[in-house]
């Protein structure tokens, strides 16, 4: 799958074009290994104005091209859809609002997977996914 093509349709379905800023946006969430606030975002794509920012993540993220992670702090962050990536979960720091993407073996995701579809029949509730974020205070802000 490529990327800049699932990205293209996701936002034509959606009856948007995909731009240069938005494919700049796509671009540098792609090159990070975590979730990234937009003030991070704006550090790396100096060209692209605040508002901007703003907007294309908005577009983005209604088409389904990004995920937006709401943490304790005051700044949101983004991160490409998973679908498009790979599963994962987070570690998300209470102090500093740091989110940290991590992945478990396999065999452990399939455990996990077993027991929460077990929690969802046991309820009447037709899971679709899950997602699995701890929460507490990173490294930095332990030192």
């Amino acid at each position: 799958m490529d990327l800049h093509e699932t990205a293209l349709a996701r936002l034509r379905a959606d009856g948007q074009r995909y731009t240069t800023n938005r494919r700049s946006v796509v671009e540098q969430l792609e090159r990070s290994d975590r979730p990234v606030s937009i003030p991070e975002l704006l550090v790396a794509l100096k060209d692209l104005a605040q508002s901007s920012a703003y907007r294309t993540l908005s577009v983005l993220e209604r088409a389904g091209v990004v995920r937006r992670l709401v943490t304790q702090d005051e700044f949101a962050r983004y991160e490409l859809a998973e679908d498009l990536t790979e599963h994962h979960h987070h570690l998300i720091c209470s102090r500093c609002g740091v989110i940290e993407d991590f992945t478990v073996p396999d065999s452990l995701e399939t455990e996990l997977e077993r027991i929460l579809r077990r929690v969802a029949s046991r309820r009447g509730f037709a899971s679709a996914s899950h997602r699995l974020d701890l929460v507490g205070t990173c490294a930095g802000c332990n030192t």
